[in-house]
């Protein structure tokens, strides 16, 4: 089934060189880039894409747990990386795309890698690319640099081109 997706390369991506590299990953696996701009996150905007619901939240803090890091509440937790990805979001230039395909968000996530760098397989864009971890991004109160959002779920794509690109 042919679907869209969408992909922002964040601030590490963008500042590091790695915009081509990436799209050209996304096009090797026979997705295409149907919208694109280069711009500066506004900062509403980012809040509406990184918010601070409940259940988001926890989704996010667990994601700490999982990397072995002990917290109070998954939730708290949460708030604290959302705070810290909406402040470096908004910290340099980003590319925002809508990649289209069979399979879109799963193909899409295939290739992008698992959230934290020193986990995803090699041969994802983050395994390969990546050099960060969440343990570190932690300690040292920032979020994770891993270069790339990809959308989660063919709802949250459907609502994040929205967000992004508009009706």
């Amino acid at each position: 089934m042919v679907q869209q997706t969408l992909i922002i390369i964040k601030p590490d991506g963008v500042a590091g060189g790695f915009t081509d590299e990436i799209i050209r990953r996304y096009e090797d696996v026979g997705l295409k880039v149907v919208k694109r701009k280069d711009v500066m996150a506004p900062q509403d905007l980012v809040e509406k894409h990184y918010p601070m619901d409940s259940e988001y939240l926890r989704l996010i803090g667990e994601k700490t747990i999982a990397a072995g890091q002990k917290v109070a509440s998954a939730e708290d937790q949460g708030r604290k990386v959302v705070g810290w990805l909406r402040k470096f979001i908004t910290s340099g230039p980003i590319v925002v795309m809508v990649l289209e395909g069979e399979n879109a968000v799963e193909v899409a996530r295939k290739v992008t890698g698992f959230t934290d760098p020193a986990t995803a397989e090699k041969g994802t864009i983050r395994g390969d690319l990546g050099t960060d971890n969440i343990l570190d991004a932690n300690r040292e109160e920032r979020p994770v640099y891993n270069l790339i959002h990809a959308s989660g779920s063919e709802e949250e794509a459907e609502k994040e081109i929205k967000l992004w690109f508009g009706d």
